[in-house]
């Protein structure tokens, strides 16, 4: 496998002007939607990433490879046998280029094209480029960075330096990205990525059926204790998935220490990776990998709950979420978002799998808007990412097999087919949600497990697990427990997310929305202890 270099701090040193004939270095020159300069400045060659991403790398336009030198000079304080037995690559050295310091190691290299086969040593930062001490990056420079995190690679070897930053003030030129910069466990070193095997998952060198919960606001707590806490609790529990926020959107910009991952306040979009930004996903992840909690994390909500697809409304010049999915303009964003977020983690073993939208829905569409929408973006997340596992979020709606006339069953209740979107070759397991009681349909208990049985049916037709991502009743503990007894025995199914998990934090307990279990509650027994008891009893 391959491990990206991080080259963020020397894309913000050199610069990135927008407005001229030929693109900055290390700026975009190319990519679906882009209406810029596609010839680079002098020394820099235009290389395509994917449709929808072109940068302008060290190298003349006539050259294909070159060779590639890495020195990497590790502080006293980040120093290990590792590090001192791999300190240098080999490799002929091109031509020099200005240091780029990374919180506790410092790269000087020299490179001409991302194709170069020498053997490296694997160094991961996370550290990405500021426009303030806030972390908050441009449109621009974020298309730029976010990029070389993917792209700017060399071979790894067999031992790999592992270097964590602390939070420090952004200068004119780098902003940490937390007190954990980069990932401390690999998928590498663990053996391999979860993936999914038939109906079920593989996770850890497991194939079975595995329990989690949901956790929308966890992203955005700024005690890391707390982070911790939740996580240590769901290892304790038996809970192996957990299902998170991965945006946060905001149109005005928020009071200091409030957390937002983007804003869509000023002229152009920018990505928020400070303190109070991404950082708070990094520790997320950083935990998860720490007690051994595999993630999915989703880019967009089809709600306005923290933005939306509704904060993008105003920079697209659209007015509402149907206009969303084929806006040329909110896509756009949409995937630099999506490139900012995956590529913070490129070996991180807690990523389950990446998901598209929150309950995405176009009501009222021609379902080939969805199909199409949903089609690219798993292919533009399978371009920076193949490791890993993609999926929609949707609720389910569109099911044809065992369609009891009720109106969840009708495309029109989301604007898609459900068996169309599994069978898409790039989605790799299949969500439905189950909420009878706010869908208006009886009798709740009866009607759900039907629901369940259903779309089993459907994902064993489509070859790939089916995962009951979200469900709720009032939290009523016969109702859902027997849902959660029918997806276990049900062949065609590979886990179940109930929704959704509460603690006591250091603020006191968190979010009740009607469907929360609090940890150590009778009905968290009901449907955690026993149901991870019928697991393993399977």
């Amino acid at each position: 496998m391959k491990s990206s270099f991080t080259f963020a701090a020397l894309a913000v040193a050199l610069p990135l002007v927008s407005a001229q004939t030929q693109a900055a270095a290390y700026g975009q020159c190319g990519g679906t939607g882009y209406t810029g300069a596609t010839a680079c400045v002098s020394g820099f060659q235009c290389h395509v990433y994917n449709d929808y991403y072109s940068q302008c790398i060290l190298g003349s336009a006539s050259s294909t490879t070159s060779s590639c030198k890495t020195q990497i000079t590790v502080s006293s304080a980040a120093k290990s046998s590792s590090a001192a037995a791999n300190a240098t690559s080999v490799a002929t050295a091109s031509s020099s280029v200005s240091a780029a310091a990374y919180g506790s190691i410092t790269l000087t290299y020299s490179v001409s094209s991302a194709e170069d086969t020498s053997t490296a040593v694997k160094v991961e930062s996370t550290s990405l480029p500021a426009s303030s001490s806030s972390g908050a990056i441009t449109e621009s420079s974020q298309a730029s960075s976010s990029s070389a995190q993917t792209t700017l690679q060399t071979k790894v070897a067999t031992t790999s330096v592992k270097v964590a930053t602390t939070t420090a003030a952004a200068t004119s030129t780098l902003a940490t990205s937390s007190a954990v910069a980069t990932s401390t466990a690999s998928a590498a070193s663990t053996g391999s990525y979860p993936s999914a095997s038939g109906s079920k998952f593989v996770i850890d060198g497991e194939t079975g059926y595995f329990p989690g919960t949901n956790s929308y606001w966890i992203g955005f707590l700024t005690n890391d204790s707390d982070v911790d806490l939740v996580m240590q609790h769901l290892k304790e529990s038996g809970l192996k998935i957990l299902r998170v926020w991965g945006f946060n959107d905001v149109t005005s910009t928020p009071s200091s220490g409030t957390v937002y991952f983007q804003s869509f306040a000023g002229t152009e979009p920018t990505i928020n990776t400070g303190a109070d930004g991404l950082a708070r996903l990094d520790y997320v992840v950083k935990s998860a990998e720490a007690h051994g909690i595999k993630l999915i994390i989703n880019f967009v909500n089809n709600w306005t709950d923290y933005g939306g697809m509704a904060a993008y409304f105003t920079y697209a010049g659209i007015t509402d979420n149907t206009q969303w999915y084929n806006n040329t303009k909110a896509q756009t964003q949409y995937q630099k978002y999506i490139n900012a977020v995956v590529t913070r983690y490129p070996s991180s073993s807690a990523i389950l799998g990446w998901e598209l939208a929150n309950e995405p829905r176009c009501t009222g569409c021609d379902l080939s808007i969805m199909t199409t929408w949903i089609t690219d973006t798993a292919k533009y997340i399978k371009s920076i990412d193949p490791n890993r596992m993609v999926t929609t979020g949707e609720e389910g709606f569109g099911l044809t097999t065992g369609d009891d006339g009720t109106y969840p069953y009708t495309t029109g209740a989301g604007g898609y087919n459900f068996a169309t979107n599994c069978a898409i070759a790039d989605i790799d397991f299949c969500t439905y949600h189950l909420y009878p009681e706010s869908w208006d349909v009886t009798p709740t208990q009866g009607w759900g497990n039907d629901w369940i049985t259903n779309h089993a049916k459907a994902c064993t037709a489509a070859g790939k697990p089916c995962l009951l991502e979200e469900f709720g009743a009032s939290d009523n503990c016969t109702v859902e427990s027997s849902w959660q007894a029918t997806a276990l025995s049900a062949t065609g199914t590979g886990g179940d997310l109930f929704w959704q998990y509460g603690d006591t934090l250091s603020s006191g307990e968190s979010s009740q929305d009607g469907n929360t279990v609090y940890y150590g509650s009778d009905l968290y027994t009901c449907l955690v202890t026993n149901h991870v008891t019928a697991i393993d009893a399977q």
